[in-house]
């Protein structure tokens, strides 16, 4: 089912609406729900994976220089990310959650776009940019400190960001992070590294197990832009059928669950998403007053 040329077609939101009313939907959000706030996907229409090979984590630990090319890079990928802001599909699924229809929100995102347009209770699978942890002691930080910090260290970095990626690296010459200055721990001097799961690593279990006891109590398991090709979040897909709650895929292009979906719409989240809370809560229904609470802990 897809969008028209001319517009919207109302078959595009009528079965949706059908399944979504009665309420108790976990959404399972990706990459595609933040294209429209000016971060590019992997695989989707603004797709970055054919040119950028993401840092593993396994070669973050071990390389110094890859490490070094790691933080020049996302220490300008950093300031386009904080300074991206929710889109109307973020504040569309705060309007559906505040209405009583959305219950939990499980996003593969790292962005925290999600709690910035009003959502409560949000599960960042693989944690936030905006926080950073010490390798070492453990301590985190906020991403706004260390960047002060590099900032003080830099003084005459140069590097110009031409696209962010959806993990806050940017493409840049290797000849611009050559002199770039890398800091450590104030506690103990240890690696710092984005408290964010790279390639390579592995999600809490604790985080894992909430996720799939959240879809487990679903009565509709809603994915938002997602292309679900790691198993990172498929695997959410995977046991909502196997328990039986419906699956319905909202995404530009194909993805690897669609076997499993009772329903597969392809259209911009963007749109899509406020056309629906408009058809359920009425059109303009507000968003309360957003409070985001800092990541980071004491």
């Amino acid at each position: 089912m897809s969008l028209g040329h001319d517009g919207w077609v109302q078959e595009l939101i009528e079965p949706l609406a059908g399944l979504v009313a009665t309420g108790g939907v976990v959404v399972l959000s990706g990459a595609g729900l933040s294209t429209e706030s000016g971060i590019p996907d992997y695989r989707g229409p603004s797709g970055v994976a054919r040119r950028h090979t993401p840092m593993t984590y396994q070669t973050f630990l071990a390389d110094p220089v890859a490490r070094r090319r790691y933080w020049a890079r996302s220490h300008l990928g950093w300031r386009l990310i904080a300074g991206a802001t929710p889109n109307d599909g973020h504040r569309a699924v705060a309007r559906l959650q505040q209405g009583g229809l959305v219950g939990g929100i499980i996003t593969q995102n790292v962005d925290g776009l999600h709690s910035a347009a009003g959502s409560r209770d949000v599960t960042e699978l693989h944690g936030r940019l905006d926080v950073v942890v010490c390798l070492g002691c453990r301590r985190r930080t906020s991403r706004a400190e260390l960047d002060g910090r590099l900032r003080a260290a830099n003084p005459g970095f140069g590097g110009q960001a031409v696209a962010v990626n959806p993990d806050g690296d940017v493409d840049l010459d290797d000849a611009q992070v050559a002199a770039f200055r890398t800091v450590g721990c104030v506690s103990c001097g240890g690696l710092l590294k984005p408290d964010v799961v790279f390639f390579g690593e592995t999600v809490p279990a604790a985080r894992v197990q909430s996720c799939f006891a959240m879809v487990e109590r679903a009565r509709l398991l809603l994915v938002l832009g997602s292309s679900l090709t790691v198993m990172s979040g498929r695997r959410f897909v995977v046991r909502a059928a196997k328990r039986g709650v419906p699956v319905v895929i909202v995404n530009q292009g194909p993805t690897r669950g669609d076997e499993y979906a009772c329903l597969r719409v392809e259209a911009p989240l963007g749109r899509l998403v406020p056309a629906l809370a408009d058809r359920l809560l009425g059109a303009g229904s507000p968003v309360g007053p957003v409070v985001v609470p800092s990541p980071v802990g004491g």
